[in-house]
């Protein structure tokens, strides 16, 4: 099997960071993995791979670390450990080896990062992901890569496995997170419009599944309204991505836009509307719970199997 001699390890187990992990092992790899719920990296191992019981235990043992968990916060635990005691794996990876960060965070953050890692003598390359679970699972997604050409040629084989494009953006850190949090821009506000445009439907007595026919083969389709309404015609609100996520990203793009003054008007009503979500009681569901926040209207109960 192809690039056995490199050895890759990949944090976080979730949605999609279990498909990715699973499209390194297809390639021929066989992944280092933790998850802080251990039975996962354990049942993930049982198929091929390792799981590791600690970051020390996966930076010690890898070439390339990919790092898959929701936030900048969470990337600094698994790098330096809680409060930096140490305990993450910067302190082993060996010298030369790549930190592949998947999460969307601020841009400037990872600059930082970039910095700090070169400090310690590691590679890093920015490189946040879109696509959801399935694209995840099947080696189908995007990533949004931002790095030095060292860095690159180390994990490209890595990149590849994982993702069936992957952009190079710029050869140093920020272009792929600023890339990324236009593209959650306009998730986030055509999730927010499908959800506006379903509850209007609703509102008007309009039956959901002919509403939801009609749009998805015409011009006001999207993506998201095609995707995430579905999930409302079902009444099934699991997070896949919850409306948190949203409240976080579209706070990214505000902020970013923010430093040079420039004005997001629509960003900012989608914004508003998960965190009214988000406070009604709804951070944990589905980010398309976000048409709950709208009132007078009957939504879809969940689907039962029959007996």
């Amino acid at each position: 099997m192809p690039h056995t001699h490199l050895k890759v390890g990949l944090i976080g187990l979730g949605a999609m960071g279990k498909g990715m992990a699973g499209s390194l092992r297809r390639a021929g790899f066989a992944p280092y993995v933790f998850d802080v719920r251990v039975e996962a990296a354990q049942d993930f191992a049982k198929d091929g791979g390792h799981a590791c019981a600690s970051l020390a235990e996966l930076g010690a043992a890898c070439d390339v670390v990919v790092s898959v968990v929701v936030n900048a916060v969470q990337t600094e635990e698994v790098l330096f450990g809680k409060h930096g005691d140490g305990t993450g794996c910067a302190a082993t990876m060996k010298p030369g080896s790549v930190f592949v960060m998947c999460s969307t965070v601020d841009p400037n953050w990872s600059v930082a990062l970039e910095a700090r890692l070169e400090q310690l003598g590691l590679r890093y390359v920015d490189a946040p992901i879109s696509g959801g679970a399935a694209k995840a699972a099947s080696g189908d997604m995007t990533m949004m890569t931002a790095a030095k050409p060292e860095a690159y040629a180390q994990c490209e084989p890595m990149l590849n496995a994982m993702a069936a494009k992957v952009y190079k953006l710029g050869d140093h850190a920020g272009a792929g997170s600023k890339v990324k949090i236009i593209n959650q821009l306009l998730a986030g506000v055509h999730i927010a419009a499908a959800a506006e445009a379903m509850a209007l439907g609703l509102r008007e007595g309009v039956a959901p599944e002919a509403l939801y026919e009609v749009i998805t083969h015409s011009a006001g389709n999207s993506w998201m309204f095609e995707n995430r309404m579905a999930h409302v015609l079902a009444g099934d609100y699991t997070p896949l991505s919850a409306v948190d996520i949203f409240v976080k990203d579209l706070g990214l793009v505000l902020d970013m836009a923010r430093v040079s003054k420039f004005p997001l008007p629509l960003s900012s009503t989608a914004h508003q509307m998960f965190m009214q979500a988000s406070t009604a009681g709804f951070a944990r569901e589905d980010d398309s719970a976000v048409i709950k926040i709208f009132p007078g209207i009957e939504l879809p109960s969940a689907k039962t199997p029959s007996a």
